[in-house]
């Protein structure tokens, strides 16, 4: 039997850090076991479920590289067939038509607390003959065990036993006909043909209903997989106190796809100790038995140095190309060909030791500014009266020298030995005329990259 994983979010929000872990998880089992990743969207919620909240759930799984197969599917849209099912368990005997109104269940409930008693209903309708039906609204629910236990197998929390009668008789079809989340589930999840469920273990208990269904329709069932929830770095569950929470935020904050797949994999499974891997080893390596039973931690710092690591060793073509989906993702402006050209031509001495792509961007500041450059204010402190004299002098050597590392080095380190200087104290003066700011690449990068034109302008801009 291939795998089959599925993701199935509710459009009614924003996808969370959580929901595209779960996402991650799920995508890597089926790649890395050569099967298929499905995506189903659960809008039965129509007051909640929006079209632009669906399309920025594709959208934010589209960002992070999540490639599903199919199109994605509707949970609202398969309603019948999930009805269906829901008859076919009453012909079964497996379920029945219950006619209790609210005030009734309600009036149970109340009398149960009294007696302090389980305030799990049990309806009066569960065994009466279909012949004593009246002729009133009704729900359809199903009959769970009324005693004993019911043991589960989870590829991550083990064998978890639950006692029956902790199950209520659940509702599967509304006194509208319309079928509940629960039955919709466990019937998308069989009729997709998914072998494989893994989800937050925030649905571990819904699994012991779910179970009854597969039970009475002689299903198969999935391996089930519940893994823990993200919590912030103070031990509680991940929200908005701790930052950003949602996937799009991530984007928006400059954190590199390829960096973010490579944490969130971290966030709960490990292989060994490896901490910085490709998406081919994670799929590899990615498997349930490695995913832990505790709640992982959201730690910044680590996600910071993760998306690092992954900028340094990106394809420049690539990783310029996922910059300006950072730009569009906040409203900034594209860049120029030029810019775009030299940015490319750069990247080789930007990629290293940053983060971001705010700081990949903070760092390429002399390659998209434009003349005249405007010193900030540290930078400007570096363009003293001598300093600009110093540039003045330097000008004429490099108009006629050839434009290689080692030759320009060698030209700065004789004028700085002339003024009896280090070449680290000429090096703030030549950063403040080439970028503008007192902390950048290497000033001898910035001039090869610049060229010797734009830079020779540049110096005489700093030093007229």
């Amino acid at each position: 039997m291939s795998v089959v994983t599925r993701f199935a979010p509710s459009p009614t929000g924003a996808l969370h850090i959580g929901g595209a872990r779960t996402a991650l998880f799920n995508w890597l089992y089926a790649r890395g076991h050569g099967g298929k990743f499905l995506l189903r969207i659960e809008d039965t919620d129509k007051a909640r479920s929006t079209d632009a909240n669906r399309q920025a759930i594709l959208d934010g799984l589209t960002w992070l590289g999540l490639d599903w197969d199919g199109a994605p599917l509707s949970q609202a849209a398969n309603a019948g067939r999930h009805a269906e099912v829901a008859y076919a368990l009453l012909a079964k005997g497996a379920a029945y038509k219950c006619f209790s109104t609210q005030d009734e269940i309600e009036a149970f409930r109340e009398k149960a607390r009294a007696e302090k008693t389980s305030t799990l209903f049990q309806s009066p309708w569960r065994d009466v003959a279909e012949a004593e039906y009246p002729d009133a609204p009704y729900v359809v629910r199903i009959k769970a065990p009324r005693d004993g236990k019911t043991t589960l197998h989870d590829a991550v929390q083990g064998d978890v036993t639950w006692s029956n009668d902790q199950i209520d008789d659940m509702i599967l079809l509304r006194s509208d006909g319309t079928p509940v989340y629960m039955l919709a589930v466990v019937v998308d999840d069989h009729d997709m043909g998914v072998t494989h469920i893994i989800r937050g273990d925030d649905h571990l208990a819904n699994a012991f209903r779910q179970n009854l269904i597969y039970e009475a329709m002689g299903w198969y069932k999935p391996v089930l997989a519940h893994i823990p929830l993200i919590y912030g770095p103070d031990g509680k569950k991940l929200s908005k106190r701790h930052g950003a929470t949602g996937a799009a935020e991530y984007q928006a904050l400059g954190y590199p796809a390829a960096g973010m797949r490579n944490y969130l994999a971290r966030l709960g499974w490990s292989h060994g100790d490896d901490e910085f891997f490709t998406d081919a080893q994670a799929k590899e390596w990615f498997d349930l038995d490695g995913i832990g039973k505790s709640p992982a931690r959201f730690d910044f710092k680590k996600l910071e140095n993760i998306c690092g690591q992954h900028i340094a060793v990106a394809d420049d073509a690539g990783l310029l190309q996922e910059l300006q989906g950072f730009l569009a993702a906040t409203g900034a402006d594209p860049l120029t060909e030029t810019q775009r050209d030299g940015m490319l031509q750069a990247m080789y001495c930007l990629k290293e030791r940053a983060k971001t792509f705010p700081e990949l961007i903070d760092k390429a500041h002399f390659v998209l500014a434009r003349r005249p450059i405007v010193p900030d204010e540290k930078a400007a402190a570096q363009l003293t009266d001598v300093s600009r004299g110093i540039l003045k002098e330097l000008t004429p050597q490099l108009q006629n020298a050839s434009w290689t590392k080692d030759i320009l080095e060698g030209i700065v380190a004789s004028t700085a030995e002339a003024h009896d200087m280090k070449l680290g104290k000429l090096a703030g003066p030549l950063r403040a005329a080439l970028a503008g700011r007192a902390v950048s690449p290497s000033v001898f990068d910035m001039m090869l990259v610049l060229g010797q034109d734009e830079t020779i302008a540049r110096l005489q801009d700093a030093s007229g």
